[in-house]
């Protein structure tokens, strides 16, 4: 099998309304869109969510990057998934969203190949899954009424978004946890922005209040402090921008700086590199969630095929498409409230609408 074209697609999805973190504000996800064409009509979907803040990408950079990895891969066997990565890698170092999109495509398409779904394909079995929902920073009146909304439709989880200042913080989980109650458990998350005291401090006032973790309470590169902030608080940590691939693994490992990961493919690189952070995790005790950045149900599905084949995914944050305004994807994963279920057919088993992608600007290399 040979590689003969590649659509490349500015694929951009409006959001219900801008959403906040600590490290900035959204209104648009601006995604990128890969299909890979081969000349045994097999094709492959790929999607990448560069949040530029995160990951040092953006859409314009990353359309600019897949054009010069396409044309790497233009001839190659799509079934040697770590030579055609490999390829990008030598090529390209960085830019771990846009090759995420190249290495989703490629497992779709070797997926299909095979006849088998993703989570089959990966040598896994189909299990139960059921994301969170986020609140994302506010008010803590908005905060609260969004809780109160996740509630309602029965969330087993609700994650928090957090990293503004000490008094603030405390402020928003004090007054979620009171509108609440007890039982549901809440999953906070800073995105670097805190320092040591302030996680510290944090993490101290609301440990008591059924807070099942606290992902990336600092910056990415201080791992010290994570273990500082690890070894003090009762609230396990999760690593999350301090988590690219799996070099990064091994150094939290070694540095026993966290209770658990947050593996994103936009991060990693896409599935080849999450499945080796998963194998290391695993190996070194520390459960791991499969996260997300602002992917539709295209990405959304393929990382839900690669939890539910790996059960040392325990966590599932897989609620972008919530925000967005309208869905370009048929067939993928569907949610009952927020229990996930995968489709069966071969590969990823979602497509984006064609009728959507006629309204989206396009590049063909062949």
């Amino acid at each position: 099998m040979k590689i003969t074209r590649i659509n490349l697609y500015q694929y951009d999805i409006p959001l219900k309304a801008p959403i906040a973190i600590s490290l900035g504000t959204i209104e648009n996800a601006r995604n990128i869109l890969v299909e890979i064409q081969t000349d045994e009509s097999i094709t492959g979907w790929g999607e990448g969510s560069p949040f530029w803040m995160i990951v040092g990408e953006t859409q314009a950079s990353g359309l600019a990057a897949a054009d010069d990895m396409a044309r790497l891969l233009i001839g190659h066997d799509p079934l040697d998934i770590e030579g055609c990565l490999t390829t990008l890698i030598r090529y390209l170092p960085g830019h771990p969203t846009t090759r995420s999109a190249f290495d989703m495509a490629l497992y779709d398409i070797a997926a299909k190949s095979a006849r088998m779904p993703l989570y089959q394909f990966l040598g896994g079995s189909k299990r139960s899954l059921v994301t969170d929902e986020t609140i994302y920073i506010n008010t803590p009146e908005r905060m609260v009424d969004d809780a109160l909304r996740i509630q309602e439709k029965g969330a087993e989880a609700i994650k928090v978004k957090l990293g503004t200042n000490l008094r603030s913080d405390i402020e928003r989980v004090a007054a979620i946890r009171n509108a609440i109650g007890d039982a549901t458990p809440i999953r906070t998350d800073a995105n670097q922005g805190w320092d040591v005291v302030t996680a510290s401090a944090v993490l101290r006032a609301i440990g008591s209040w059924n807070v099942q973790y606290c992902e990336q309470p600092i910056k990415r590169h201080d791992i010290a402090g994570l273990r500082q902030i690890r070894q003090s608080s009762t609230v396990p940590i999760m690593a999350d921008e301090s988590l690219f691939d799996s070099t990064d693994a091994i150094r939290l490992v070694r540095e026993e700086a966290v209770d658990y990961f947050n593996i994103k493919l936009s991060k990693s690189g896409g599935i080849f590199d999450a499945l080796k952070i998963n194998a290391i995790a695993e190996a070194a005790g520390i459960p791991c969630m499969i996260g997300c950045m602002s992917e539709s149900r295209l990405a959304l599905t393929a990382k839900a095929h690669f939890a539910s084949a790996r059960q040392n995914v325990r966590f599932y944050d897989l609620d972008a498409c919530f925000e967005h305004a309208n869905d370009p994807v048929y067939g993928g994963i569907t949610y009952t409230g927020y229990q996930i279920d995968l489709p069966e057919t071969p590969g990823i088993g979602a497509e984006v609408d064609s009728t959507f992608l006629k309204t989206l600007p396009i590049k063909t290399i062949s």
